[in-house]
C-alpha cells in the first residue's frame, strides 16, 4: 500500500467518523441528537486516532494538506510525493463524506434545517467575520502542527505520528479553540466534504457556503507554515 492509498483510507476514516459524530448530534431523530459539543469533540479526537493509527506506518498519516505542506517546506518529505499525499487526502475526504451521507441518509431527509445539514459536511463560523475566522483557523492549526512536529521529530523522514498524542491534541484544540469556527484545521477536511455537499442529492440542502470556503483552506495552510518556521527556530 503506497502513500496515496494510505492517505486516502486514513482520511476517509477520519471524515467518516468525524463528520459521522456531527451527523449523530445535529440531525433529526438520531440516537445521539442534541448530545452536545463534548460528544462532537471527543468523537473527532477518536476519528483522528483511528485514521492516524491506520495510515501512520505507510505514509506518516498526514491526513491533512496543511501538515503535508509544512513537512515539504521543512524537507521532511520529497516534493515529488506531495501529489500523492494531497490527492489521497482530498479523495479520501470525499469518500468518507459519501459514507457519512449513506449512513445517515434517512436523517438528512428528516431534517429541515439546512445549516444543520451543512454542519455535517463542512465548518460554519459562529460569528461570520472572515478576518477573525481566518486568524482562529491559523492559530488552531499552528497548535496542531507545532505539536505534531515535536511528536514526529524522532521518527523517520515521513514523520510517522503516534496516534494517541495527536488525538489528544485535536481534542484540546476542539475544546479550547473550536467555538468560533468549528476548528477545520485541515483544508481537505472542509473542502472535500463541501464539494460533496454541492454534489449529493441531500434534499432541501441549501447552499454550500462557498463564500466562506477559502477560510478553512488558507487559514490552516498559513498556520502550518508559521508552525514550521517557529519549530525550526526553537528546535
Amino acid at each position: 500500500m503506497g502513500i496515496f492509498t494510505a492517505e486516502l483510507i486514513g482520511t476517509a476514516l477520519l471524515i467518516l467518523l468525524g463528520n459521522g459524530v456531527v451527523a449523530n448530534v445535529v440531525l433529526k431523530n438520531t440516537k445521539g441528537n442534541n448530545s452536545g459539543w463534548i460528544v462532537i469533540t471527543f468523537g473527532w479526537a477518536m476519528a483522528v486516532f483511528i485514521g492516524v493509527f491506520m495510515a501512520s506506518k505507510i505514509s506518516g498519516a498526514h491526513l491533512n494538506p496543511a501538515i503535508t505542506i509544512a513537512f515539504a517546506y521543512m524537507g521532511k518529505i520529497s516534493t515529488d510525493t506531495m501529489a500523492h499525499y494531497l490527492g489521497g487526502q482530498m479523495m479520501g475526504a470525499m469518500m468518507g463524506q459519501l459514507l457519512v451521507w449513506l449512513s445517515y441518509r434517512q436523517h438528512y431527509l428528516a431534517t429541515d434545517d439546512t445549516a444543520s445539514k451543512l454542519a455535517t459536511f463542512s465548518t460554519i463560523p459562529a460569528i461570520r467575520n472572515y478576518g477573525a475566522n481566518f486568524i482562529t483557523e491559523a492559530i488552531g492549526t499552528f497548535v496542531l502542527v507545532f505539536a505534531v512536529l515535536f511528536i514526529a521529530a524522532p521518527e523517520s523522514s515521513l514523520g510517522a505520528l503516534d496516534a494517541l498524542p495527536v488525538a489528544f491534541i485535536v481534542l484540546a484544540i476542539g475544546l479550547s479553540l473550536g467555538g468560533p469556527t468549528g476548528y477545520a484545521i485541515n483544508p481537505a477536511r472542509d473542502l472535500g466534504p463541501r464539494i460533496m455537499h454541492a454534489l449529493l442529492p441531500i434534499g432541501k440542502k441549501g447552499g454550500s457556503d462557498w463564500a466562506y470556503s477559502w477560510v478553512p483552506v488558507l487559514g490552516p495552510i498559513v498556520g502550518a507554515l508559521l508552525a514550521a518556521l517557529v519549530f525550526q527556530w526553537v528546535a
